[in-house]
């Protein structure tokens, strides 16, 4: 997928979350499930965060501050990569990810899509012309390169979309 397609995907995401945002009350956001789960406002911390760290990843494989490989990536990775999804099942996020999770207000979600926003168009145009065997390790995936780790957050962005309709639907439930 070419880097104009995942911008424009991401953006279309992005539309979704800021949908959902302008719909649920400040209550709604930050209630949790009954079942434990993460809130809206966790999940919204949660995906904005690590896609700000991950736009400093990509950031480091531009500016040549990563580890020079050579190597492809392992066989999973490079599926998610190619498919666009994670494997069926509920994957924990990483300690060091799931310790920055939070409950935020709306107007802090807001704030964190903003500036989401911002680092993807500062960051996009780049990503076509970093050298594709500057990498950076992602906690579960090995190292990518700028373009994996903009795909990365496609489809991580993408796939928290579908706990948000779950949290939808638990909440309606209550």
């Amino acid at each position: 997928m070419r880097t104009e397609q995942i911008t424009h995907s991401l953006l279309n995401t992005i539309e979704v979350y800021e949908a959902i945002l302008a719909r649920v009350s400040e209550e709604s956001f930050i209630q949790s499930p009954s079942d434990g789960s993460w809130s809206y406002s966790e999940t919204y911390s949660h995906i904005f965060q690590s896609g700000l760290l991950s736009f400093i990843a990509i950031e480091n494989c531009i500016q040549h501050n990563g580890v020079l490989s050579r190597k492809s990536i392992q066989w999973i990775p490079m599926l998610i990569l190619y498919f666009g999804q994670f494997p069926p099942g509920k994957i924990k996020a990483p300690k060091r990810i799931a310790s920055m999770v939070k409950k935020i207000s709306k107007e802090e979600a807001q704030a964190l899509i903003k500036k989401f926003k911002l680092r993807l168009q500062e960051i996009s145009p780049l990503v076509n012309a970093a050298d594709p065997h500057q990498k950076i390790k992602h906690p579960r995936l090995g190292l990518l390169n700028a373009k994996q780790w903009l795909r990365f957050i496609e489809i991580h962005t993408n796939h928290h979309v579908k706990q948000l309709k779950r949290i939808e639907q638990q909440l309606d439930n209550m």
